[in-house]
């Protein structure tokens, strides 16, 4: 009787240990660039995760002429939400654990600042923790034509452990929508993070 019971609270610690393990803790960062619904329809999918929002001011405007929605709308996904501003947070310290910082839509001016070391915000100040402490970073930017000064910007940040993740889906998946678009682009990030998702279907997946 009594071996059984402390099976069962083995079975239970090891349960509970397993579901807190499998949360992951992000950092998810919105720009100035065009593209606020690929954010959005990320917060979507990491309802389950421990989400850190941050939404810079340019954001805000592209989230109101493209969305038609406000900051409020982006942070009732988020457990914790930042201003652009806030450096005095745990997210700025190395010291707190995360899983991956992913800056979606990444504006090119984000993208410079990252790539050459200048820590001017929260935003580019998360980056630069990810990166020295080798964890996660994922831009998505979505800008062309990309110049010169850009793609050697961007190549720094792929040479320094970061993945760039150009918001560009393929057509092979054959969209009926831009929300198949959309989706595409998502279930990309949320592949590099490690969540299973079926937001589009695998290239030749039936054969």
């Amino acid at each position: 009787m009594y071996s059984k019971y402390l099976a069962s609270l083995h079975f239970k610690y090891f349960t509970t240990s397993i579901s807190i393990t499998m949360t992951k803790k992000l950092v998810v960062a919105v720009t100035g660039a065009s593209g606020a619904i690929y954010a959005y329809r990320l917060l979507e999918h990491l309802k389950k995760e421990t989400v850190y929002l941050i939404i810079s001011r340019a954001a805000s405007l592209v989230i109101d002429e493209e969305l038609g929605l406000t900051e409020n709308d982006f942070y009732k996904f988020a457990k914790f939400h930042y201003d652009e501003n806030e450096l005095n947070v745990p997210v700025a310290s190395g010291s707190n654990e995360l899983d991956a910082v992913i800056i979606v839509p990444a504006s090119l001016s984000t993208i410079a600042k990252i790539s050459n070391g200048i820590e001017d915000n929260l935003i580019t100040r998360v980056a630069f923790v990810a990166i020295k402490e080798n964890k996660k970073l994922i831009v998505v930017p979505r800008e062309t034509p990309i110049p010169a000064i850009q793609l050697h910007n961007m190549e720094k940040i792929a040479t320094n452990g970061g993945i760039v993740l150009m918001a560009s889906p393929p057509f092979y998946i054959h969209p009926e929508s831009v929300d198949d678009l959309v989706n595409y682009m998502v279930g990309k990030i949320l592949d590099i993070i490690g969540i299973s998702h079926n937001l589009y279907k695998r290239y030749k997946s039936n054969e």
